[in-house]
C-alpha cells in the first residue's frame, strides 16, 4: 500500500513538474531579477558596465521636495502684483542651478499651496509623470472596481432566472470578454472620435443637433473617464459569470423559506442572497482590483498616455521606461513597486473581509 502511494505521489509530481518549471522560469525568477535590477543602473543596451546604485532608482521615482518662496516686493516693500495676483520668483532659477540648489535640481512642480498672500509652497518632484501615473491608476481602481462589481452582480441577478431565451442574454453580456482588449480599444477609439465619432453623432441626434462634439480622448478632463467607461463595459461580463456561479450555490430551500415567511425582495437579497455571496464578493473584488492595476492596453492603443499625461498609468510607465527608454533598472523598480502596492491592497481587502468571531 505504501509503495502504491509513493508511486502515485511521484506520478503527481511528475505531471506537475512542467507547470512548476514554467512558474519558476517566467514568474518567480523574473521577480527576483527585477528586485536585483532595481538596485542597479542596468540598461537594455549600453556600453557601460552595470553598477550597484542602491536606492537611487527609488529616489528618482519618489524624490519630493518642498520649496517655499516669498512674493516679490518693490523698493517700497509692497508686494508686486500681476493681474491682481502676487508675483513669485521663477522656479527655473532653483531647478537649473545644481551647485546652489542641489535638492531642487531638475525637479518640476507637482502642485503648490498658498498658505498666505505673500508666500507660496511648491511641492517639487523628480519624476512628475510617474506620480501622475500613480494618481491616475488609483483613481481608475477606486471607480472601476466597485462599479464593475456592482454592475456584474446586477447582471447576474437578472440572468439568474429560469425563463426561455435567458442563455442568449448570458452570451450577449459575456461577448465583450472574449474579444481582445486591443480590438475593443480600437473599436472604442472610433466611437470616441472627435467630430464624426459614433458617440458624438448619437448625442447630436438625440439632442436634435444641440450637442457640441467633444474630443473625448483628446481632452484632459474626459480622456481617463472615457477609458474607464470602456473598461467597465469590456470586463463586466467576466465578473457577471463569477457572481452567477456564486448565486447558483445558494440552496433553493433558503429562498422557499424566505417566501413562506413573507419576505420582500429586498429582505430576501439582504438576508439570503448577499450572505451566501460573501466568499464570491471577496474573490470578485480581489480579481477586479488586480486587473484594474494592470491598466495598459487601453492606454497604449487609445491615448498613448496623453493628452498632457492625463492617462498615464503605472504599467504604462513601467513599459515606457523599461523598453521605450531602455531603462531596465527604472522599469524594474516600477514593477517591484506595483507588486508591493497590489499585494498590500489585497492583504488589506482580505483583512477587511475576514471572518469575525
Amino acid at each position: 500500500m505504501a509503495k502504491s502511494l509513493t508511486r502515485q505521489t511521484a506520478s503527481g509530481w511528475l505531471f506537475a513538474a512542467p507547470a512548476f518549471l514554467l512558474i519558476i522560469v517566467f514568474l518567480i525568477l523574473p521577480f527576483f531579477m527585477a528586485i536585483g535590477y532595481s538596485l542597479t543602473n542596468q540598461r537594455l543596451m549600453s556600453p557601460n558596465p552595470t553598477q550597484y546604485v542602491g536606492l537611487d532608482n527609488w529616489e528618482r521615482l519618489f524624490g519630493i521636495s518642498l520649496l517655499t518662496l516669498e512674493a516679490k516686493r518693490d523698493a517700497a516693500g509692497s508686494i508686486v502684483l500681476i493681474d491682481g495676483e502676487p508675483e513669485f520668483p521663477k522656479l527655473r532659477s532653483y531647478t537649473r542651478d545644481k551647485e546652489a540648489f542641489p535638492e531642487y535640481f531638475r525637479k518640476r512642480e507637482l502642485f503648490h499651496l498658498d498658505f498666505s498672500k505673500d508666500s507660496r509652497t511648491y511641492i517639487m518632484a523628480k519624476d512628475i509623470v510617474f506620480l501622475k501615473a500613480i494618481k491616475n491608476t488609483l483613481f481608475f481602481v477606486a471607480l472601476v472596481a466597485p462599479i464593475q462589481a456592482g454592475l456584474g452582480l446586477l447582471l447576474a441577478l437578472l440572468i439568474n432566472q429560469k425563463v426561455r431565451g435567458i442563455n442568449a442574454f448570458r452570451t450577449i453580456y459575456f461577448m465583450p470578454v472574449v474579444i481582445s482588449i486591443v480590438v475593443v480599444s480600437m473599436l472604442w477609439r472610433f466611437i470616441y472620435a472627435g467630430h464624426d465619432g459614433l458617440l458624438n453623432t448619437l448625442l447630436a441626434y438625440v439632442t436634435f443637433g444641440a450637442f457640441d462634439p467633444i474630443d473625448w480622448l483628446g481632452n484632459t478632463s474626459t480622456a481617463l473617464p472615457s477609458i474607464m467607461a470602456m473598461s467597465i463595459w469590456q470586463g463586466v461580463g467576466f465578473h457577471m459569470i463569477i457572481w452567477l456561479s456564486g448565486l447558483q450555490t445558494i440552496p433553493e430551500t433558503l429562498y422557499e423559506a424566505s417566501r413562506i415567511e413573507g419576505s420582500s425582495k429586498w429582505q430576501t437579497f439582504r438576508f439570503v442572497t448577499w450572505p451566501g455571496l460573501k466568499n464570491t464578493a471577496i474573490l470578485v473584488m480581489i480579481v477586479i482590483t488586480m486587473q484594474a492595476f494592470t491598466l495598459y492596453p487601453q492606454i497604449a492603443v487609445m491615448t498613448n498616455g496623453g493628452p498632457l499625461d492625463s492617462t498615464q498609468s503605472i504599467v504604462f510607465q513601467m513599459v515606457e521606461k523599461g523598453y521605450g527608454k531602455q531603462d531596465i533598472a527604472g522599469g524594474s523598480t516600477i514593477a517591484v513597486f506595483l507588486f508591493l502596492l497590489v499585494f498590500s491592497i489585497s492583504l488589506l481587502q482580505r483583512w477587511l473581509t475576514r471572518e469575525k468571531q
